[in-house]
């Protein structure tokens, strides 16, 4: 018999699954449905299948650029009136991210404002550009240069993140750098190259909007044709995948900063998402830095004590995900002691398979993130964003079941395999920090 917890079916065969349906319209704009009638709220999440990692060398930041003018008005929406309206509407979420692979915008509103929501979607998907003057991209990009100093480089260790991705992905790869993108670009940008980005980019025809919640099962479909079915498509946007190229040498970088203590990150390219290996990436990330029984902390933070904090990650992108090691050392320790100390543990873990109670633990962890998330219909990680995600990466909205298999499926051997053949030394980026006042013994 299959129960359901906070709207998700659970089972212990089959695997968790969130109802949905799947159409497209004649333009090509991929709907997504998902009936959840436990509150009277709706969430619709909008992703347009393009982001930081779809620019070309000279216009980095223009997928995040557009992020930030889609909410500045469109044809008839007046100037900085979207987030007011929503607002007033009572929306309980508003936003949207950039991120390498995808822009997103998200709402959560009353189930008696779903109209609104969708008619604010649609009027910025197909006529943003018809009020887009050289003023709003201005003030934009003002605002975004401005972001930019705030998050990399006015913070600490943030121009040394940077730098650490520039080594994993040299140019002319699109991951090169930060999403954000640079001052000099950003300023390039004309209001001719903004709005073909858009023409570009900003299709129905390359875009997937997910409604989840408390709609009237009988008219939605009707409701979605009368918004968005009027809208034209575009030419269907090419994609030439540059996956990341193989690190065959270890490439490193040393700062100094202003900061109170020393960090190291240690970086690999690794398996894109959902490709062999990922997920017991994911897995090892979790066995060496997720809480205090995890290996990094217990040796570097409680047995030795020189480390502040530890993390360990598997970022999964397209064209070749990250695997990050990071440290941040106490007061008056060396970046290569850090290194040194953390590189033991980790090769720990690549010369012998974990304990079946380590990978458990990781997986139980995991898990219980994902279920969390999905007791919202909206928001990030939500219901929506969830069907979204699986969609835009694999096409099937319904890929939870799958992807909570995959991480079933990790034993210690095939954990141990896929991190002894990813993470090795002669393939690792390592770029550490120490503070300024504290350069003088050169950080080694």
């Amino acid at each position: 018999m299959l129960l359901t917890l906070l709207g998700v079916a659970l089972a212990a065969d089959p695997p968790p699954s969130i109802p949905f349906e799947k159409y497209t319209l004649a333009n090509g704009l991929e709907v997504i449905l998902s009936p959840d009638h436990r509150l009277p709220l709706v969430a619709t999440d909008i992703w347009y299948h393009v982001g930081a990692g779809y620019e070309v060398p000279g216009r980095s930041g223009f997928a995040h650029l557009f992020e930030h003018i889609m909410f500045q008005g469109s044809r008839n929406v007046r100037e900085d009136q979207f987030f007011p309206m929503m607002e007033g509407a009572g929306a309980t979420f508003v936003n949207g991210t950039t991120d390498f692979d995808r822009t997103n915008y998200l709402e959560t509103v009353p189930s008696n404002q779903l109209e609104l929501a969708l008619w604010l979607e649609s009027d910025r998907m197909g006529f943003l550009t018809d009020t887009l003057t050289q003023g709003r991209l201005d003030n934009q990009r003002d605002v975004v240069r401005k972001e930019r100093q705030q998050s990399t480089e006015n913070v600490p260790y943030g121009v040394a993140e940077e730098q650490f991705y520039k080594l994993l992905y040299p140019a002319p790869h699109p991951y090169n750098g930060v999403v954000i993108g640079s001052h000099e670009d950003l300023q390039a940008a004309s209001l001719d190259d903004v709005k073909g980005f858009f023409k570009t980019w900003y299709l129905p025809n390359n875009a997937t909007l997910v409604i989840c919640g408390d709609y009237d099962e009988s008219t939605i479909k009707a409701t979605v044709e009368k918004y968005f079915g009027g809208l034209a498509a575009g030419p269907e946007p090419t994609v030439t995948p540059q996956m990341a190229p193989p690190i065959t040498a270890e490439k490193r970088a040393h700062f100094e900063d202003n900061v109170e203590l020393p960090k190291v990150y240690l970086g690999w390219v690794t398996a894109p998402v959902f490709k062999p290996g990922d997920a017991e990436l994911q897995l090892a990330a979790q066995v060496l830095a997720d809480g205090k029984s995890s290996r990094l902390y217990r040796e570097l933070v409680e047995k030795q004590q020189i480390a502040q904090s530890v993390k360990a990650y598997q970022y999964p992108l397209t064209l070749g995900s990250v695997f990050a090691v990071e440290i941040v050392g106490k007061p008056g320790q060396l970046p290569a002691k850090l290194e040194t100390e953390a590189w033991s543990v980790i090769e720990g873990l690549r010369k012998a398979p974990p304990q079946k109670e380590e990978i458990d633990r990781a997986w139980t962890s995991t898990k219980a993130r994902v279920l969390r998330g999905l007791e919202s219909i909206g928001g990030f990680s939500g219901k929506a964003d969830t069907l979204d995600y699986y969609n835009h990466h694999t096409g099937d909205p319904g890929y939870l079941g799958k992807d909570f298999a995959r991480y079933e499926a990790v034993t210690p051997e095939s954990l141990q395999k896929a991190f002894s053949e990813a993470i090795r030394k002669d393939n690792r980026v390592v770029v550490d920090v120490v503070p300024k006042a504290k350069a003088e013994g050169g950080g080694k």
